[in-house]
């Protein structure tokens, strides 16, 4: 039996299912109804009354479109579609009426209010409000929350659409904020005045409609019309979430987040929206060169040159980073394996197969949470090392998913079945599964870094894998680093990994692999964005540009390919990845075949053809790799400190302060109950 209805929005007639709401059909039918509280990723609520429409026929007031459905709407006298009107007389007046009553106590704040030239507020009160006010008594004031050093509060602006407190509970998972009171004295509050303590955090400040929350690293520094915004791809884990750069000049002002129902639906952690300021320090901005112990700037010229002839004739090996593009890991790949050397791009030890996209990729969307009814976590904790991913799981979980882990027990935001913490428990669990066989329901196996990382990390892959035979479950596996699945799928590996790379090496090309532990001997170029621990160990430093300053393609962990464009200007001489190995190549003798961006991707996608589809993902052939032997240890997560997880993270205040607190959050003694 079909649930489709019809109705009549503004003489427009559409066919919706029956089960939504007056709001959503009017967003089919193409006719804009204003809301405040109402937002399609939180459970309704229907307190800003801004949504009221009249139906015809119906009661004789105006009725909140958000939380009426279409299918209890009465048809019409001789059984035509139900028609709601959004914009009649009666309409008119209930509108003008909500928004006199919202501007009652709201503070004339808008000169020096950060939310000002995007506020919806301000745009509702100007297309459906009235210009004057009949109250003349004083304003009500509130107190202002403390929420952390993220979130900015005014509460006096608030208008209690609860949107801050239905994110945390619902989507973020925590329980510290709520509204007490009632009638004047209501108000949105944290409970025993605590600090916000989520990694998501960041979000209720895109989702509240005026200037109760704003953002407190971004205060007072732009308005929104002075921002060029350019579109872009987060790499501050796997999950390639999609964002949008706002700068003022060369400078990033701030992050923010993009729509894609398939990636990060409309969040972004605190990591990706706060990291702007590490993109002002500690940065190279000029060549440098070893001499006696010490570095001292050199030009372009002389630092070339330099490189080449450290490099002519050795044995060279290259490390990728974790945060470098598929273009800089190609032409550093085709630069070194040209010479005779080594790459690898598994810096953390991953024992990720190459050639065999199933197995370092696996055959999961990252949609397919969504649908899942089952979902098992091995050697992972996807809360620190993809929040926003964690975020789906446990939207999966309040749709009634199984959730499951093997690994540290750690706090999710959600109930799961703690398996066990080591090896033994994933083979009881196949061996059950093998008995059991595939119930027929979807499923899906997260696999972390965590769980192939050690030396047995083949081995707990072919058990994943085995087991996702076994229970028709489809399997993803969660990287952390955004650059890894990118180099992978061009072959940026050396057989035997990171230690047979760097076995006999003279030389080490480090392109921005600052989690490596490089040994005394070798002569070490390191090219990247931040002072960090890769400069240190460096004889011979080129300063790249940051993921902000540099078109770029980055495959996300479930192997979709999405295109970075770049937002602002490497600072002082620092280049392009890409463009530093391409003028280096001259110096060797061995000139790479592409002078633009353009013909380098032309050659990537000749070499590579399923990185051309850009925001596809492709469909791996499922190759199960051979069981072998695995060890007896228990499963180690690979984020001990979610905030300082890169150079970027490392040189950011906001982030040092983050981890500042967070660790003060561990370590606090607990009263006795």
């Amino acid at each position: 039996m079909t649930n489709l209805k019809k109705i009549s929005i503004d003489g427009i007639e559409v066919e919706v299912d029956g089960a939504m709401t007056i709001i959503q059909a009017a967003e089919v039918a193409g006719v804009e109804i204003p809301r405040f509280c109402y937002h399609e990723r939180l459970t309704i609520a229907g307190n800003c009354r801004m949504c009221l429409v009249e139906v015809v026929g119906g009661p004789p007031k105006p009725a909140a479109s958000c939380a009426m459905q279409v299918r209890d709407l009465r048809p019409g006298p001789n059984g035509e579609a139900p028609l709601v009107k959004t914009n009649s007389p009666m309409v008119k007046k209930a509108r003008e009426g909500v928004m006199e009553f919202l501007l009652i106590n709201h503070p004339l704040d808008c000169p020096i209010c950060d939310q000002g030239g995007e506020c919806d507020l301000q745009d509702q009160a100007m297309a459906y409000g009235v210009d004057f006010s009949r109250y003349r008594e004083p304003k009500r004031a509130s107190e202002d929350l403390n929420l952390g050093p993220l979130v900015a509060t005014t509460m006096t602006r608030c208008i209690s659409c609860t949107r801050c407190v239905r994110f945390t509970s619902e989507v973020a998972g925590i329980t510290q904020m709520g509204q007490t009171g009632r009638g004047e004295d209501s108000e949105i509050t944290s409970y025993l005045n605590e600090t916000l303590n989520s990694n998501l955090q960041g979000n209720i400040i895109d989702l509240c409609p005026v200037g109760a929350l704003t953002s407190k690293p971004y205060a007072f520094t732009a308005r929104p019309w002075e921002l060029t915004k350019t579109e872009s791809i987060d790499v501050m884990d796997a999950l390639g979430s999609n964002i949008r750069i706002d700068t003022k000049g060369r400078e990033v002002m701030r992050i923010i987040p993009r729509n894609h129902d398939g990636v990060n639906e409309e969040w972004i952690s605190d990591k990706t929206r706060f990291i702007w300021d590490g993109l002002r320090r500690q940065r190279l901005d000029t060549p440098y060169i070893r001499e006696n112990g010490r570095l001292r700037k050199a030009g372009w010229d002389e630092a070339l040159v330099a490189a080449a002839a450290a490099m002519k004739g050795k044995k060279v090996a290259a490390l990728v980073g974790d945060l470098a593009p598929v273009e800089a890991v190609f032409s550093l790949k085709t630069l070194i394996e040209g010479l005779g050397g080594k790459i690898e791009c598994r810096t953390d030890g991953a024992k990720l197969p190459s050639g065999n996209r199933s197995a370092y990729v696996g055959t999961a969307m990252i949609e397919d949470i969504d649908s899942a009814k089952s979902i098992l976590l091995i050697g992972t904790n996807p809360r620190d090392e993809a929040p926003v991913l964690n975020a789906r799981i446990r939207k999966a979980w309040t749709n009634g998913a199984n959730i499951a882990l093997v690994g540290q027990g750690v706090d999710l935001t959600y109930d799961y079945a703690h398996v066990g913490q080591d090896r033994a428990a994933l083979v009881s669990l196949v061996a059950e599964a093998e008995r059991a066989g595939p119930d027929g329901k979807p499923a899906v196996i997260i696999l972390g870094q965590g769980a192939i990382n050690e030396a047995d990390g083949e081995a707990v892959l072919s058990q994943a894998m085995k087991l996702a035979e076994a229970t028709g479950a489809k399997l993803l596996v969660l990287h952390t680093a955004a650059s890894r699945v990118g180099a992978l799928d061009v072959g940026a590996v050396t057989d035997g990994g990171l230690t047979s790379a760097l076995d006999g090496a003279e030389v080490v090309y480090n392109l921005g692999a600052d989690e490596v532990e490089i040994a005394a001997g070798a002569f070490v170029i390191y090219q990247g964005s931040h002072g960090d621990r890769g400069a240190h160990r460096a004889d011979l430093i080129l300063p790249g540009a940051a993921y902000t300053e540099e078109g770029g393609l980055f495959v996300n962990t479930e192997g979709r390919p999405q295109l970075a464009l770049r937002a602002s200007f490497a600072p002082g001489e620092a280049k392009e990845n890409w463009a530093i190995l391409r003028a280096l190549s001259a110096q060797l003798g061995s000139v790479l075949p592409w002078d633009s961006l353009a013909a380098l991707r032309r050659a990537i996608v000749e070499a590579h053809p399923h990185l051309g589809r850009v925001d596809q993902v492709a469909e791996n052939e499922w190759v199960r790799i051979p069981l072998r032997d695995m060890a007896k240890a228990t499963f180690r997560n690979v984020i001990s400190d979610f905030y300082l997880t890169n150079p970027i993270a490392r040189s950011s205040q906001v982030m040092a302060e983050l981890s500042a607190m967070a660790k003060s959050r561990a370590d606090a003694p607990m009263a006795a109950e």
